[in-house]
């Protein structure tokens, strides 16, 4: 809490504290200037003196109403006031007496010293107003203010008994009978729970039993339980601030009456938001203290709100809020914010549940929103849906989702076995639910005009948020050395899941999210059966690539599974995490359920899903520790056919040629020696070039505009081939030579030295003495035929299908490149 020293206003902290806005202060204060202050006292001096007040009086009450913050009323002022108000024949306007009294308040308020005199003054003369003037120009903002100013001279140190009784007395009679006004305006609660935390922090105990009990029925008594989230931090706030002036005034009689009128007036109403609001305030008020002298009323506290909870739970039947009462919506709200601001609080099984079901239901409300957008037609939602989602962005509970996950983490620390696992089924089951359901959403209004979308992720980015700091307590007291083998694989596997459906709403690199998804990695990638439960979670091929089931809205609709983009994140999840146990992965397994979607998202238009499907292909390749290494092995060679042709003809528009490259040297350096599959990789491989490179050789007007452009893309397909010849066995060697000098002979002069210049540079580097005199040869060759006229090498392009190696023992590599 501010420092009381700096809370001159309590009405306004609480209101500044509840979450609706800026402080009524701020919104009452004016910039007005000195004069105009000063002119507006000596209006009000003129009225004394003419003993009538006119409409510029009036006028020149709001001004300094207005100015409230600025504004320093002292005693002479303050006898002003109170003499006006006693004129015996003026007829004040109704709308004067609410300002007369928020200038005494602030009188009240700012004087270091007030005169005790001229408090039993102002004590007087508000028994005559309550007396004869308050009902018949009663109003809320009378009625507030009243409360206001009434609690603020009973909390003044020197007051007397005899006006601090008064105070009160008629503080609790105005509430008990006119409780029905509060709630009417905005203003007008602050100022009575600021009366209220006044009159508690006064010396007088006798009163503050009653001022208790009429704080907690005036919850029961609001007409708009929808306001009671704002209103109850006003609660916890006012009491905060009373309790913390019990302490400083070590009024241990105090503490001890907050405690019993806790536990005495707990009712199954709305009276429940109040009392735990009230135990927040009281819990985060000894949490900061660190004091053991209040402990039974800490005690008394937490036994509250697991009570409530409990009660919660029982009526509700422990499922979510958001398709009962209002009521229980509200107060699951209060019981997580009351959670979240007290700083610590014991661990209660039925306060776990009703944080996770808060947080499901009204932190995250995104199920019931996307329910509400498949109902509306696109035109009826414009003017509801948007406004109620923009709302909830603004509110207080979801500006402090974090706070109450961190609320909920803690209590989940301390729950027991059973409890955990019934905790974690929940979060774990409404990932997939938001999955399916943004996936249905996004897909109906993808492109829509309206925000509500985008509005809608950033209330699902702030639950992925949810899911991972829960997922990752999950890690650090489920999967440790002292848990059960079993468990800990369960558990990996379920967050894994977990985090597929949430990956679409991730729009950062977190640490906590990877240091999660590497506990569970762990766990997961050194045991088969593990391995097969994450494999098999993963959508399937036919559900990735038809309308889903129960998708009514999708069936007017076509669908393409490469727009799905919620469906794309979570695929790619599984494409980068399932190479981390690939050696554990059954090859039956691999050819049924991954490879018809490693292929199929092969194809996709985002670079960074086909790239992941390219290193996918090449985790395959690579593997080597299945058991039944022969079915492994034929595998591996029906893949790449497959996966050449896939590769190339997307390329170059689709295919990213880093992928494909890394692919091509998995082939080569894993399959077998001598493997048909990495023959017939290197011919299709020579085909494409062969296909690229006779374009930028044509001598079409067109084709020569974008013959740059074209040369970069076959230089790549070449530099492939030139990087295959350190990396093919001795057996396939030779047929590659043999058509890169096919495909090289063909190129023209310019690009042919490129070429050369690169395959001098990569051989005369090479430090492989098996083939290095075989490619010396090979290239002198090639350097020969290159050499040759246009005209004669048109005519000896066969001889490159025959290109020998010379006798070069006398010829090193520095000498073929002078030459060139």
């Amino acid at each position: 809490m501010a420092n009381q020293g700096h809370t001159i206003f309590l009405e306004d902290w609480l209101y500044q504290n509840s979450g609706i806005g800026d402080t009524i202060s701020s919104r009452k204060s004016s910039s007005l200037s000195a004069q105009a202050i000063i002119q507006a006292w000596t209006d009000l001096r003129d009225s004394l003196q003419s003993q009538s007040f006119e409409p510029h009086h009036l006028q020149s009450l709001k001004i300094l109403c207005g100015s409230q913050n600025v504004l320093y009323v002292a005693d002479p002022q303050a006898k002003l006031l109170l003499s006006i108000l006693s004129l015996p024949n003026v007829s004040l306007p109704p709308e004067s007496y609410p300002l007369f009294l928020r200038l005494l308040y602030i009188w009240v308020r700012k004087s270091s010293k007030q005169s005790l005199i001229m408090i039993d003054s102002t004590v007087e003369v508000l028994s005559d107003i309550f007396s004869e003037k308050f009902y018949i120009n009663k109003s809320s903002s009378f009625f507030s203010e009243g409360v206001l100013l009434l609690g603020a001279i009973s909390f003044v140190p020197s007051v007397s008994e005899k006006s601090k009784t008064f105070c009160l007395e008629l503080l609790c009679k105005l509430v008990e009978q006119e409780y029905q006004m509060i709630g009417v305006l905005e203003g007008v609660l602050p100022n009575v729970l600021g009366g209220i935390g006044y009159a508690l922090s006064s010396s007088v105990n006798a009163y503050f039993v009653s001022i208790l009990d009429f704080l907690f029925e005036i919850w029961e008594k609001q007409d708009g339980p929808s306001a009671s989230v704002p209103y109850g931090l006003m609660i916890l706030h006012m009491v905060e601030w009373v309790l913390s002036n019990c302490i400083n005034s070590h009024s241990t009689d105090k503490a001890d009456l907050f405690r019993r009128v806790m536990l005495v007036n707990r009712k199954p109403s709305y009276s429940s938001f109040a009392l735990v609001m009230a135990a927040a305030g009281v819990l985060k008020v000894l949490n900061r203290s660190g004091s053991n002298d209040f402990m039974p009323l800490k005690v008394s506290a937490e036994e509250l709100i697991g009570t409530v909870a409990t009660d919660l739970v029982a009526r509700t039947g422990g499922v979510n809020a958001s398709g009962t009462e209002l009521r229980d919506s509200v107060l699951l709200q209060c019981i997580s914010l009351g959670a979240a601001r007290s700083g610590s609080i014991s661990y209660s099984a039925s306060l776990l549940l009703c944080l996770a079901l808060a947080l499901l239901g009204e932190i995250f409300p995104l199920v019931r929103m996307y329910q509400k957008m498949l109902d509306l037609s696109v035109g009826s939602f414009e003017g509801l849906l948007v406004n109620e989602v923009k709302e909830h962005l603004a509110s207080t509970s979801f500006r402090e989702a974090g706070a109450i996950t961190g609320a909920f983490c803690n209590q989940y620390v301390s729950a027991d076995e059973e409890t955990k696992n019934s905790i974690e089924n929940l979060i774990w089951e409404h990932c997939q639910e938001i999955y399916l359901q943004h996936q249905h959403v996004a897909f109906v209004y993808q492109g829509g005009k309206s925000g509500l979308l985008g509005d809608l992720e950033k209330i699902a980015e702030s639950a992925f948020l949810m899911v991972v700091l829960f997922a990752l307590a999950v890690t650090k007291y489920r999967l440790g050395p002292n848990s059960s083998q079993d468990t800990r694989l369960t558990l990996s596997v379920r967050i894994l899941v977990s985090f597929s459906c949430m990956e679409y709403f991730r729009r950062m690199r977190l640490p906590e999210y990877m240091d999660t998804i590497r506990a569970a990695v762990v766990s997961v990638q050194e045991n088969e059966s593990a391995c097969v439960s994450f494999v098999k979670s993963m959508p399937s091929y036919s559900d990735l690539t038809s309308k889903h089931a129960g998708f009514s809205n999708l069936q007017k609709m076509e669908y393409l599974w490469s727009n799905d983009d919620v469906q794309t994140a979570r695929i790619l999840f599984y494409l980068r995490v399932i190479p981390t146990c690939i050696e554990h992965l059954p090859t039956s397994l691999f050819r049924k359920v991954v490879a018809p979607t490693m292929f199929l998202y092969m194809g996709h238009q985002n670079g960074k899903v086909a790239r992941a499907s390219h290193s996918m292909f090449v985790a395959f390749i690579s593997s080597g520790k299945d058991p039944n290494q022969e079915e492994r092995a034929s595998l591996k060679e029906q893949l790449v056919f497959y996966y050449m042709q896939r590769s190339l003809e997307g390329y170059p528009g689709i295919t990213p040629f880093e992928g494909m490259a890394s692919g091509v040297a998995a082939i080569a350096r894993h399959l077998p020696a001598g493997s048909p599959s990495i023959f017939y990789c290197i011919h299709v491989l020579v085909e494409k070039a062969s296909s690229m490179c006779g374009a930028v050789n044509s001598e079409d007007t067109e084709l020569q505009k974008i013959r740059e452009g074209e040369w970069e893309l076959c230089q790549k397909m070449v530099e492939l081939l030139l990087r295959l010849l350190s990396l093919v066995d001795i057996q396939v060697l030779p047929t590659l030579m043999k058509l890169l000098a096919q495909l090289i002979v063909r190129l023209p002069k310019d690009e042919q030295n490129v070429v050369l210049d690169e395959l001098f540079q990569h051989v005369a580097e090479s430090d492989d003495v098996t083939r290095k005199p075989t490619l010396v040869s090979w290239l002198q060759s090639l350097s020969y035929l290159c050499s040759q006229d246009t005209g004669e090498r048109g005519t000896d392009i066969k001889s490159a299908e025959n290109a020998a190696p010379l006798n070069m023992a006398t010829l090193n590599l520095n000498g073929i490149s002078s030459r060139l």
